[in-house]
């Protein structure tokens, strides 16, 4: 089969084997993406604590908006008029968009699914807001968005089979009807492979979703959403036989260093995870040998940076005491030095996996990354996803209908 699409062309291995980590050249409206890729998370419009020029100069190639949070506000409308995402946030790079389906997991209170739509209660303002599959490809058609996600429904672990059965059915039959609806003179539509953490349901849905036509690209989706990380890769090894070697693979809100190494490892082109950028937020910076806390004790006289030959603007003229002294007096700078670092760091470990695959050595980049990088236990992981769930999930249950609130929304 032919590695090569007008869309997505792998560049190495030169053989184009099916399997293993490989670079390519993603070709969207807004120009090209050197893959793998990192794809840093601009919910609103925005990478929180940053300017699109700080993305941009960090070595970001294309940023993901949600189509959901800006349908609401600002609204789509208003950004048309000021020429699409990209001329209302002044980036002239690509731009993927998540279709809302994530916010069926973080909002699930607030909101009810039928094979026919899903229906939100606005956190905005308490109004109904209908996305059907139809709407959400046109929505994101609208925004003008490059890489366009179908709408599908995740659901956190711990569901029963059951109801993953029902979920990977409805996300099945959303991603026909979003095909069908898709303008194929705009972005590039991914279809979306569910399966919760049942193997034999995620390999029905990577064979389904890698068969159906209409699509440019397919992303791996329903995981890091509390599973176990070996149960994660698990479900990520089933897929990847499944999914067609010339299409572009992503991998949704996937994108802690060790992960990224790891996805890239089996041939994942691009990612998309807050991680980075939210840890940053929390005093949390990464090094080559994992993550620091810039709040510990051995940083209060620490007069160099955090990370020695890092070349990012906050290591190149700021002191990790400086950078503690920030935190400590809650000022907003804080937060802007700090995801600088960990955004560069994860562009430059792209960098260097890219060049890695490139000459021929990525397995070796591989055991020397696991070999100096301690990830974060599994209790600080869970504790990190539970503080951000819990932000996310406000329930104000007097906003809501009172037939909502004892409804959990699957069906």
């Amino acid at each position: 089969m032919t590695m090569s699409t007008p869309y997505f062309r792998v560049t190495s291995p030169p053989d184009g084997i099916a399997l293993g980590p490989r670079t390519g050249i993603l070709i969207t409206p807004h120009g090209e993406v050197q893959t793998p890729a990192f794809l840093p998370v601009a919910t609103q419009g925005s990478v929180k604590a940053l300017s699109p020029s700080d993305v941009a100069a960090l070595g970001g190639q294309v940023v993901i908006c949600n189509a959901y949070h800006l349908a609401l506000r600002p609204g789509v409308d208003l950004i048309e008029q000021a020429g699409g995402l990209h001329g209302f946030m002044g980036w002239d790079r690509p731009i993927a968009t998540d279709s809302g389906g994530f916010q069926m997991t973080s909002l699930a209170h607030r909101l009810r699914i039928s094979d026919e739509a899903v229906t939100f209660l606005s956190h905005i303002d308490g109004a109904q807001f209908h996305l059907s599959p139809e709407s959400a490809v046109a929505l994101q058609e609208r925004l003008g968005a490059d890489m366009i996600m179908c709408l599908d429904q995740p659901l956190n672990y711990g569901v029963d089979r059951d109801g993953v059965e029902r979920a990977m059915a409805r996300t099945h039959l959303w991603a026909e009807r979003s095909a069908r609806a898709h303008n194929p003179r705009s972005g590039l539509l991914y279809g979306i492979a569910q399966g919760g953490t049942e193997m034999d349901l995620r390999e029905e849905s990577s064979r389904f979703i890698a068969e159906l036509d209409g699509t440019q690209g397919i992303a791996i989706g329903g995981l890091s959403l509390g599973e176990p990380k070996d149960v994660m890769w698990e479900m990520v090894d089933v897929s990847m036989p499944l999914l067609p070697p010339h299409k572009p693979r992503h991998l949704l809100g996937v994108g802690s260093p060790e992960d990224i190494v790891e996805g890239v490892a089996r041939g994942i082109d691009t990612f998309d995870c807050a991680l980075p950028t939210r840890v940053a937020r929390n005093g949390a910076l990464y090094t080559p040998q994992g993550r620091v806390d810039i709040l510990n004790a051995r940083y209060t006289r620490e007069l160099g940076p955090v990370m020695e030959d890092c070349d990012c603007a906050t290591c190149a003229t700021h002191s990790a005491a400086y950078l503690q002294h920030l935190f400590k007096a809650k000022e907003l700078l804080a937060y802007r030095l700090a995801s600088i670092h960990n955004l560069r760091f994860i562009h430059r470990l792209f960098d260097d996996a890219r060049a890695a695959i490139g000459a021929g050595t990525y397995e070796q980049f591989r055991r020397d990354f696991h070999a100096a990088y301690t990830p974060s236990d599994a209790a600080a992981r869970e504790e990190q996803r539970g503080l951000w769930l819990r932000s996310q999930q406000v329930r104000e249950q007097a906003d809501l209908p009172e037939e909502w609130e004892s409804d959990p929304g699957l069906d």
